[in-house]
């Protein structure tokens, strides 16, 4: 089952972002369950969020993925969410 994590950094955290981002990536490779995932951006063009959109078995499960994140177990988001989500289009041929 597909489910999407939104979240808003605290401000002023691109330092605890950066210094944290090895360590998300590496979790995210091992654990194998992102299908697409990324930072949003603010004015500047500054990492500011993520929205993550991965596989896990149930609800429990997809919210223990997110508390296990680096960046959520650092304290980096302000506010965060999962929430079960289901993709009804692709248009991954489009360039991104």
């Amino acid at each position: 089952m597909l489910f999407v994590a939104t979240c808003i950094d605290k401000e002023n955290a691109l330092a605890l972002r950066m210094a944290t981002r090895d360590a998300h990536f590496a979790y995210v490779r091992d654990t194998g369950a992102v299908r697409l995932g990324g930072p949003f951006l603010d004015a500047k063009g500054d990492m500011a969020g993520s929205l993550i959109i991965f596989e896990a078995e149930d609800l429990d499960a997809a919210r223990a993925w997110h508390q296990n994140d680096p960046h959520k177990k650092a304290g980096l988001f302000t506010h965060s969410e999962v929430r079960p989500w289901k993709a009804t289009a692709n248009f991954c041929e489009a360039k991104l």
